[in-house]
């Protein structure tokens, strides 16, 4: 494949994969470089990528994922968790990210300052620090699941699940990261169902 319409064609939410087919290595590298690449507020990186791979410990996670097969017959899985304590203003993390940008001081202050006002102006009325960084983390999720159908590698974004299960199966520690999304990746095992989209008249309106 190499037009993008063609990817978009050909990616759709994997119910079925071919449990005795792998993903190879230097692919699935390549779908974690395309989240890792991904664009980000303020540059933040909000992502972290946890890739299961234990048996067991997919066995368990199915459980708490409504006991749904992708969990443990799809090639790879990852958890997509959202960081939270460090990107809050004011952090070590969030003076590194800016400091690797290589501004002089002022401007670099400058960020910090607009930063700050952005995530209490703009954030913390409406939302969690969970909340808007998880939104980042769908980004890289959009590009991860793309990018593996330009790779001819099926994709299954799943939210059904329990976060708090999750989050205690993989021993996640919730005062620095939440899981905002579970995706599995491999090959169908199933004939594609056809897209059912709403027409462009329907969702766009021109102003």
């Amino acid at each position: 494949m190499s037009d993008f319409n063609d990817y978009m064609a050909f990616r759709h939410a994997c119910k079925k994969f071919d449990p005795d087919r792998r993903i190879p290595d230097e692919d699935f590298r390549r779908i974690l470089e395309f989240g890792r690449m991904s664009p980000s507020s303020f540059g933040m990186e909000h992502w972290r990528l946890k890739v299961i791979e234990e048996p067991a410990l997919r066995q368990r996670l199915r459980e708490v994922c409504w006991n749904q097969a992708q969990i443990t017959d799809a090639s790879h899985v990852v958890v997509i968790c959202a960081i939270t304590r460090d990107v809050e203003p004011g952090s070590d993390y969030v003076r590194k990210m800016f400091a690797r940008r290589g501004l002089d001081a002022d401007a670099e202050a400058a960020y910090l300052e607009r930063y700050a006002n952005f995530h209490r102006d703009e954030v913390a009325p409406y939302m969690s620090t969970f909340a808007w960084s998880a939104k980042q983390c769908y980004i890289a999720l959009a590009n991860m699941l793309t990018g593996a159908a330009s790779l001819g590698i099926d994709s299954c974004p799943i939210e059904g699940f329990s976060k708090r299960g999750v989050e205690e199966v993989l021993a996640i520690d919730t005062d620095r990261e939440e899981v905002a999304v579970v995706v599995t990746f491999g090959y169908r095992g199933w004939e594609q169902p056809p897209h059912f989209r709403l027409g462009l008249d329907e969702i766009v309106e021109f102003r």
